[in-house]
């Protein structure tokens, strides 16, 4: 199969599935000596395609945090709906999930995706409207592929990411979504 050209893209983001997010974010404080970690709360994950077909929302716990120029986000999966969380890591089971990227046109770029042998595992629309998905590429990278339009919202939360890094007095390990 000839791969359908795809955009230049950049990595703006390492995802990791954890069992525990609290404990998760102490972890890789101690290993990596990066915070805060901003968000926390729980989430849902609405208008779920899985695989083309309908499914339930996903329940989630996440937090983004800066290490450096690449921005890092840790999820804990409350639910068990089937998902591209789900087909990584089953229950209990936790590791590096997905890459981030931007893209300019977003239908294509996923679209693009899908035709070169990478389907959309999950996409989901964002309480203010945005999509996002999840390509699964697995066979070829070992983990999925989270696409975003170019949003405001999404653009903002990185934001607010390195902004708390770069002030960070080291007093708080987890503050909320500004």
């Amino acid at each position: 199969m000839t791969p359908v050209p795809l955009s230049p893209a950049a990595i703006v983001q390492n995802a990791y599935v954890v069992r525990d997010l609290d404990e998760a974010c102490v972890r890789f404080h101690e290993r990596y000596h990066v915070g805060p970690f901003v968000g926390g709360v729980e989430f849902e994950l609405g208008a779920h395609q899985y695989r083309g077909q309908p499914e339930a929302s996903v329940r989630v716990r996440g937090v983004f945090v800066q290490a450096g120029p690449l921005n890092v986000e840790l999820i804990q999966v409350l639910s068990q709906t089937p998902s591209a969380f789900h087909d990584m890591f089953p229950s209990g089971k936790e590791g590096l999930h997905h890459v981030a990227v931007f893209c300019d046109d977003y239908e294509s770029q996923r679209d693009a995706w899908a035709m070169s042998g990478c389907p959309v595992a999950s996409e989901f629309t964002l309480a203010w409207g945005a999509q996002i998905c999840y390509i699964d590429a697995r066979h070829e990278f070992g983990h999925m592929i989270e696409l975003y339009p170019q949003d405001a919202v999404i653009r903002d939360m990185y934001r607010q990411a390195r902004d708390a890094a770069a002030g960070w007095d080291g007093s708080k390990l987890v503050i909320p979504w500004a």
